[in-house]
């Protein structure tokens, strides 16, 4: 079965409080499964826009990688990234 991926594209806007985010969502996303395969580090984006970091989170499926993303849990937590960063979420199926 393929596995499935939550992908974050996110440039912070406030990262005192996007701290927060960070401390609250890793337990979450851990306890269901995912793991960080990507979370911040240097890039490049040699064509195209995007935004400053990228996060790559590995789930065993893609209905896992979903399932997560749209934990109520998660979703409290996700208000805060969405407050203090500009993000595109994006859930995909691997091959």
């Amino acid at each position: 079965m393929p596995k499935g991926y939550v992908i974050g594209h996110i440039t912070v806007n406030d990262p005192e409080a996007y701290k927060e985010y960070v401390e609250k969502d890793t337990p979450i996303l851990e306890a269901l499964g995912g793991r960080f395969v990507v979370r911040g580090g240097q890039s490049e984006t040699p064509e195209g826009r995007a935004e400053n970091r990228h996060v790559v989170i590995e789930f065993e499926s893609y209905e896992q990688a979903l399932k997560a993303y749209h934990d109520p849990a998660y979703q409290e937590v996700a208000d805060i990234r969405r407050r203090t960063a500009t993000s595109t979420i994006i859930v995909v199926e691997g091959t």
